[in-house]
């Protein structure tokens, strides 16, 4: 018997009623437009599946779920229980992001099963107009400790297709920190590590004309964080839980809980176009809602920085006093002062701290997150790890007015580092300060949950340049893909727009680097070259970079390829300003300016590539609706737009 899923109302979806026991029925969910659709499957052996369409046409194919805690199974022999459906309605503000003004419809179901024991499980999914998403939840009550050995979910993207995926690090030192290059593979291909692929995982299934994102949300203290297998034989792609070496071998790589107990969603992002994926704040919609009620203290801004052009310099005053007032040029809000700065004379840091604030310039300080997890020299350490001292730590931060703290190094994503996250941005949305996480894991629809988490690294950004031959061949059409993979699922901290070349050079033109300042999102973004590099740009560029905003009432895709160039808009009030990176040796013609402008005439500042990757050239034009732009970006170029209303 299957059982088809009908819209009662707008959007609240009724379900016929099922056969209880192992009869083959299936669930349809499906989104408010009715173009997405997952089905839950519960076969005469009592497995359970899924599958996801989006037009009628499959996108991931039929998939096992499932999950084996280590007392009982949920795998199969399930039991048809009971179900139950409702709306959901999510309605929520940042204060940065894609859009300042979230809201997402959808439908949902909850599906109850017991296996062979009696043990209850409930599978709950989702679906949207921009994706879809499913859990499991125990939902007795229980004190005693239980673990899961094993979560049985895949994912089944069709071979021959292609993905844009992120080989996992090996535990070490500095790792795991997803810091290597997404890779335009083919599906089914080998990890070319045994640690497998990091999430988020874009596919682009062609046949179907689909682009599909898999990543997690709404990942709590009681679980760990979750990545895909190595193997993906005939493109079924599984869960794998964190190696026992990661963290310093410190922590359980498996979860473990009491009763009830949820697992985090696992979210799969769907659209007819690379630009749906981008656009889409599904996997922030799916976060907890946010703990802090007042936002008003919650300031997003740019910040300079000057580890990356002299790595020495913050245990010097003197030399953070150069980029204090690199921040009062460029009217940036804040200066970050890196590793070590502990080490400065007491004196000396509070002539700093006076120094900033007497020019309204604040002031964000670097911690080592360890702690045992890491081995880590690099300082201050030991004062973010336990509770008492941390709390002591963010005390201190708050009355000597320190507005944020970048926490670096966090090497795991076992549970007890997971709860060490939680635990951190709590107390700090207490104390009021801002977090910026480096060496660290993906955004898990935390910043929803904690919107002073203002952005994480989690990516192979500009610091590569200091380390890594290749990375400048390879930063070019890296820097494209970013915002349809790991930009896409939150805030992204890549230090972005060096326009100096640092040990190995770059090959990305300087209006290039310009334009990842808006075609990169992050609630703080650290500008990170050298003082020079900035106060000696000509006028438009350095008035450009004065000028542009880090949270965004909007974001619009406009054009563009994994792999080969993107076009961004993003709104501000009235203005809205528009960045385009072109990753390929070939020249790149685009049409800028759609319908998104409505009736308005806008007059429009247009920085480009001049007559050599090292020179600008800015315009002013006249753009409307009606009067697009074509711009070419030369091999590896880029372009930035400024569009304010017409007078």
């Amino acid at each position: 018997m299957k059982i088809k899923l009908v819209l009662l109302s707008l959007w609240l979806t009724v379900f016929a009623g099922p056969m209880v026991g192992f009869g083959a029925d299936s669930w349809d969910v499906v989104s408010l437009d009715k173009e997405v659709t997952i089905t839950i499957s519960h076969n005469d052996t009592g497995a359970l599946s899924y599958s996801v369409s989006l037009n009628g046409k499959v996108v991931v194919g039929d998939s096992p779920l499932g999950i084996a805690r280590k007392d009982q199974s949920f795998v199969s022999g399930l039991e048809f229980v009971d179900e139950e459906k409702k709306s959901v309605s999510i309605d929520y503000t940042m204060p940065h992001g894609k859009r300042k003004h979230c809201r997402n419809k959808g439908s949902e179901i909850t599906l109850s099963f017991k296996n062979s024991q009696g043990g209850l499980i409930d599978v709950i999914a989702r679906a949207f107009d921009d994706g879809v998403a499913f859990r499991y939840r125990f939902p007795e009550t229980s004190k005693d400790i239980f673990e899961i050995n094993q979560e049985h979910t895949r994912f089944q993207i069709a071979m021959g297709n292609k993905g844009y995926l992120l080989p996992h690090d090996k535990a070490g030192q500095y790792w795991p920190a997803y810091e290597n290059v997404f890779r335009e593979v083919d599906v089914g291909v080998l990890s070319p590590k045994w640690d497998g692929w990091d999430f988020p995982a874009l596919f682009h299934v062609a046949k179907e004309n689909a682009w599909v994102l898999i990543t997690e949300s709404d990942l709590d203290k009681n679980y760990t964080g979750c990545r895909l297998s190595r193997k993906s034989e005939n493109g079924l792609y599984s869960l794998r839980f964190p190696d026992p070496q990661e963290g310093n071998r410190k922590g359980h790589p498996k979860p473990k809980s009491s009763l009830p107990w949820q697992t985090p969603w696992r979210v799969i992002m769907v659209g007819d176009s690379p630009g749906d994926i981008l656009e889409s704040t599904l996997a922030s919609d799916l976060g907890a809602p946010s703990i802090v009620k007042d936002l008003s203290w919650i300031k997003p801004g740019r910040s300079s920085w000057s580890w990356w052009s002299e790595s020495g310099s913050s245990k010097d005053a003197d030399a953070m006093k150069k980029f204090v007032d690199l921040a009062v040029e460029m009217k940036w809000e804040y200066s970050l002062i890196d590793a070590n700065w502990n080490t400065i004379p007491e004196e000396k840091f509070e002539e700093l701290i006076q120094y900033a604030k007497d020019k309204d310039i604040g002031l964000l300080l670097w911690y080592n997150s360890g702690g045992d997890h890491n081995y880590v020299d690099e300082q201050p350490k030991n004062r973010m790890t336990l509770r008492e001292a941390r709390r002591k730590e963010m005390k201190w931060l708050k009355d000597k007015g320190i507005k944020g703290i970048k926490v670096d190094f966090w090497h795991s994503d076992k549970q007890n580092i997971i709860k060490l996250y939680h635990e951190l941005f709590e107390d700090a949305a207490e104390f009021k300060i801002l977090v910026n996480c480096h060496g660290c894991t993906i955004p898990r629809g935390w910043q929803r949950t904690y919107p002073h988490l203002m952005t994480m690294e989690s990516v192979k950004g500009a610091e590569a340049y200091k380390f890594t031959n290749h990375y400048p061949g390879q930063a070019v059409w890296h820097n494209t893909i970013l915002p349809f993979t790991r930009n896409a699922i939150g805030p992204m901290d890549y230090t972005p727009v060096t326009f100096s070349d640092h040990k190995y050079r770059h090959k990305t033109t300087w209006a290039h680097e310009l334009a990842l300042s808006v075609v990169f999102e992050s609630g703080l973004q650290h500008f990170a070259d050298k003082v020079d590099a900035y106060v000696g740009l000509p006028a438009g560029p350095k008035e450009f970079l004065q000028e542009v905003p880090v949270a965004w009432d909007d974001t619009k895709y406009l054009a563009g390829v994994p792999a080969k160039y993107v076009v961004v808009a993003r709104q501000k009030g009235k203005d809205w300003y528009i960045g385009g990176i072109n990753g390929q040796k070939e020249a790149q013609k685009v049409t800028v300016v759609g319908d998104f402008l409505g009736k308005t005439k806008y007059t429009c500042t247009l920085i480009q590539d001049g007559n050599t990757a090292k020179e600008f050239k800015t315009t002013q034009e006249q753009v409307s609706r009606k009067k697009p732009l074509e711009i070419e970006m030369p091999q590896f170029g880029g372009f930035v737009m400024k569009l304010v209303p017409a007078r």
